[in-house]
């Protein structure tokens, strides 16, 4: 007879194994981001992928957003005469909320698969062996150029998706609902401060370094081939897009507890 709890504890155990080992790649992934060798040519490389080619993709998903939150504002604002408020509604939404999020979100289907894939690739090959043969550490080579670059990048790139998303904002407000030009801006930079763009800043920081080490953790432990590698693609965007929801949630709480409690 198999006793109902075994399977329960074997989950368990599988879970506590998984987040250990986690746990020890993030802290010697972390280590050899500070400590020389520095492969500058990887660290260039991923600086370019990652904050020069997710700019189309990101500035898409900015303005769209930026236009559609002006639209949906002005048909709830309008219910009690406060359309005035759509400027204030838009800067605040796309700095604090939807350009870091929707932006990481965005990063991690195609720069964590990416990554995940690639070094994937490189573990069922076993070219990943063949740098340790060759007196090469697979995570100062292939995993600490990855963490710095993202973590680095993701801000500057959120930074221009926020103009971008507040631009797209503008254009629908003025063009298409009739705001004065002046005004709509004046309103935009007057309730706008700091704290507003810095959060923004620090949680896309925080999912730029989520998502590349997602992506390197489940490539680094891929294994089963091609079928390998396209389950470890997959646990990487599901992964990081997880973690960044939740993330998210609790850096919203310790920017804003005073706004949240008053």
């Amino acid at each position: 007879m198999i006793n109902p709890l075994r399977p329960i504890g074997g989950g368990f155990l599988a879970f506590l194994a998984t987040t250990g080992r986690l746990a020890m790649f993030t802290l010697n992934a972390v280590s050899h981001c500070v400590r020389p060798p520095f492969y500058g040519r990887q660290l260039l490389r991923q600086i370019i992928e990652i904050g020069f080619f997710t700019l189309p993709v990101v500035g898409l998903t900015a303005i769209f957003a930026g236009m559609v939150l002006a639209l949906q504002s002005y048909t709830g604002f309008a219910r009690f005469s406060a359309e005035g408020a759509i400027a204030n509604v838009v800067v605040l939404s796309i700095t604090r909320e939807l350009g870091p999020v929707l932006g990481g979100l965005m990063i991690a289907g195609r720069i964590g698969a990416a990554m995940a894939a690639e070094i994937g690739t490189m573990r069922v090959t076993e070219q990943v062996d063949a740098l340790t043969t060759l007196s090469t550490n697979p995570m100062k080579y292939l995993v600490a150029p990855r963490l710095i670059a993202g973590t680095v990048m993701l801000p500057l790139v959120i930074f221009i998706a926020d103009i971008i998303g507040v631009f797209g904002g503008y254009l629908v407000s003025v063009y298409k609902l009739g705001f004065n030009p002046s005004n709509y801006l004046q309103n935009t930079w007057e309730f706008m401060e700091p704290m507003d763009v810095i959060s923004g800043l620090v949680k896309a920081s925080v999912f730029g370094f989520i998502t590349t080490l997602m992506g390197c953790y489940h490539g680094f432990y891929s294994a089963g081939g091609a079928q390998g590698v396209g389950k470890a693609t997959t646990n990487a965007v599901v992964s990081a897009s997880i973690l960044i929801l939740c993330l998210n949630y609790i850096l919203t709480l310790l920017f804003f507890t005073k706004d949240v409690t008053g």
